[in-house]
């Protein structure tokens, strides 16, 4: 057997056609949707990019115990799992966090694999010189420091598809699938950081992308600040035009392992998973990004495809409410042949893709220090923590580091104590670490509604424009809420922090 994994960083579901938009150009993912089932009820899990991924290596959520980092030396990853019973394991990427302190060992549990430079402010192109802005620009596009800086000597020396980063990793994939059609037994993992912003493509795509969008004249603007809508409706719309075109690019590459999938019959006897960590918000609830501000539907609720050549269902959709990120581990682990282990808490979507047999009632999600949020399809509950100070509040960690960076003394001295073993870690003590003050519902500039319980029926409302009001309901997500935190072994702590004893 063999699978193809091929993920996204910040896919808006609401931007594919086979998700009901109407004048984005992604004519592949239509194709997609032909050829596997196309899952409606899909969610994140742990937020954002980095603590996706590790719950996609361990099949289990992360965070309510901690924020960015790399593996654990408990966890249990399921691509090392692969790796110690002779499935080949490959990744092709071009996304730098995992090269960053708060991702450094992600990469290491492949047999192989390959990184592509360039992506945002990925420390690459070394120059000295720091070159000139645009003048006039808007967003992120405006600012001017090392990161920024360093994305403009990125973007400098990607002038045509074949510098692209996401064309570089896409590439080596194919590479890859192509000189192993005959063997057996491997797992490739093509990931991409697009359509991350900042929404920059090689003004060779860029020209013809935007043919099929818009013909904007006014300020630079591909890289919105994580804030409040301030700009104008024209670059506004400009923005999501160049989200656009950057979809298309990726619905582009997307189509060359259908290609390859067509022409070669991989069909027959390969997997197939297209997903991502979650959206993006383009202006949507007049804001920017993600993390600041609730985790609206346009950010938790995400496209996930999958073709499973046992069943070989395609053309349909799925109602069944999964979590690629934890459900992928134990999915993949039992289609190779391997059992899950007792920590994995997704579950194998084999009868899901088949006869859309239900997995679970309800699926909880969130971001360290953040709302803890659960739905069941239908209703969304978004539990804030009880009091403004958002404490007590502590990591659980023995990689102490943040997302480009180790945790500083001032950090750990004196706020760090070793905890006797989690149900989880094997037998390890782990460090707890007093969370730092600003951290999510209290830090300068998040939105309000963070530090307010909020409950929608995304029937009537799917855009959540207004909060309902159900004791009825409310209690009854209040206790899917509160299983969740024991099946996950939340910390004593948020269950104080969330008011919930």
């Amino acid at each position: 057997m063999k699978a193809i994994i091929v993920m996204f960083d910040s896919l808006n579901r609401h931007m594919l056609p086979c998700y009901g938009c109407d004048w984005v150009h992604a004519p592949n993912f239509e194709r997609l949707a032909k050829r596997s089932v196309t899952f409606d009820s899909s969610y994140v899990c742990s937020m954002p990019c980095i603590p996706a991924r590790r719950d996609l290596h361990t099949g289990r959520p992360n965070f309510l115990h901690r924020g960015w980092g790399p593996l654990e030396p408990w966890d249990d990853s399921f691509i090392e799992m692969l790796k110690k019973h002779a499935v080949y394991t490959h990744l092709t990427t071009d996304h730098y966090h995992y090269f960053e302190a708060g991702g450094a060992n992600y990469h290491t549990k492949y047999n192989s694999f390959e990184s592509f430079r360039g992506q945002e402010g990925d420390p690459w192109r070394g120059e000295v010189t720091n070159p000139e802005p645009v003048p006039g620009a808007l967003g992120q596009n405006a600012i001017r420091d090392a990161w920024h800086f360093q994305d403009l000597k990125n973007r400098a020396a990607i002038r045509d598809e074949s510098d692209f980063p996401q064309a570089k990793t896409f590439d080596a994939g194919l590479r890859f699938i192509r000189e192993n059609l005959d063997a057996d037994n491997w797992l490739v993992q093509i990931e991409t950081f697009d359509p991350h912003e900042p929404f920059f493509s090689p003004e060779s795509c860029k020209q013809w992308y935007q043919e099929h969008y818009d013909r904007y004249e006014g300020p630079h603007f591909d890289w919105p600040n994580y804030r409040r809508v301030k700009e104008p409706s024209s670059a506004i719309e400009h923005l999501r035009h160049e989200n656009a075109s950057l979809i298309s690019l990726c619905d582009r590459k997307l189509g060359e392992i259908l290609d390859l999938m067509d022409k070669e019959d991989l069909w027959e006897d390969t997997m197939l998973v297209v997903w991502t960590d979650h959206g993006f918000l383009l202006g949507e609830h007049e804001s920017y990004g993600k993390c600041w501000i609730p985790f609206y539907q346009e950010i938790a609720h995400t496209p996930f495809f999958v073709w499973d050549p046992r069943c070989k269902v395609q053309g349909e959709r799925r109602r069944a409410l999964v979590q690629p990120a934890i459900d992928l581990a134990p999915t993949l682990l039992r289609y190779f042949g391997l059992a899950p282990t007792p920590d994995m808490l997704g579950h194998d979507l084999a009868d899901v893709v088949a006869s859309d047999q239900s997995v679970r009632k309800t699926a909880a999600f969130g971001i360290f220090g953040g709302q803890v949020n659960v739905t069941d399809g239908r209703y969304v509950y978004m539990r804030s923590a009880a009091t403004l100070e958002n404490k007590p509040l502590y990591q659980y960690t023995l990689t102490p580091a943040h997302a480009d960076r180790l945790f500083s003394p001032e950090e750990l001295a004196g706020k760090s104590e070793f905890h006797p073993p989690l149900s989880f870690t094997k037998g390890c003590p782990v460090l707890r670490i007093e969370a730092a003050e600003n951290i999510r519902a209290t830090a300068s500039g998040h939105r309000p509604e963070l530090t307010q319980t909020q409950l929608y029926d995304i029937e009537s409302d799917p855009l959540q424009q207004t909060p309902m009001q159900s004791p009825e309901i409310e209690k009854r997500m209040i206790a899917a809420l509160e299983s969740h935190l024991r099946t996950m072994d939340a910390p004593s702590e948020q269950w104080d922090r969330l008011g919930l004893r």
